[in-house]
This record gives C-alpha cells, sequence and structure tokens, in this order.
C-alpha cells in the first residue's frame, strides 16, 4: 500500500516544481506566470468617425496636391485643376455644403 502515497507524493512534488519554477528571484524579468496576474490592457477607444467633407477641405486638399505635382505650372492652369478637383470631391461627398 505504499506505492499508491507515494505516487500521490510524487505528482504533488511534480505539480509544485512546475508552479515554482514560474517563480524567478534573480530579477532578470517577469517570470512565465505574470501574465496571469498582470493587469489587462484597456482597449483602444473606437477612432472616431471622419468628418464630413466641406468645400474648404476640398479646396485645400486641392491646392495641397497641385503644389505637390505641379508647383512650377502657370497659376491659372493650377486654380483650373483646383476648380475642377474641388467639383469632383464634392461630387463624390455627396454634395456637402461648407
Amino acid at each position: 500500500m505504499k506505492f499508491p502515497i507515494f505516487g500521490m507524493r510524487l505528482v504533488l512534488l511534480v505539480a509544485a516544481a512546475a508552479l515554482l519554477s514560474g517563480c524567478q528571484t534573480d530579477g532578470d524579468g517577469p517570470g512565465p506566470f505574470a501574465s496571469l496576474t498582470s493587469p489587462a490592457k484597456p482597449a483602444e477607444p473606437a477612432k472616431p468617425p471622419e468628418p464630413p467633407m466641406t468645400k474648404s477641405k476640398a479646396a485645400m486638399e486641392c491646392w495641397m496636391s497641385t503644389e505637390k505635382g505641379s508647383a512650377g505650372t502657370d497659376l491659372d492652369k493650377r486654380a483650373d485643376k483646383v476648380s475642377k478637383c474641388i467639383d469632383d470631391k464634392m461630387k463624390s461627398a455627396g454634395g456637402a455644403k461648407g
């Protein structure tokens, strides 16, 4: 009858050794069970929806794109491109005014 008691003690000893192996006393960093005790990382808040396209926002975006793309061209030609760009943006945005 000594074998079952010895077997239970062995199982308990192995389980205790496994649990204690997660403890670190040298200060090198968190142990393997640190994630079980650390607080949960809070979820990031949802990104707010994009504001609607306004005419002034469309004009700003269109002028910036023409400055990058064709800064050396005539100002009147760039203004025509910007006007067309604004009209296109407003049509695709559903005709929002602003």
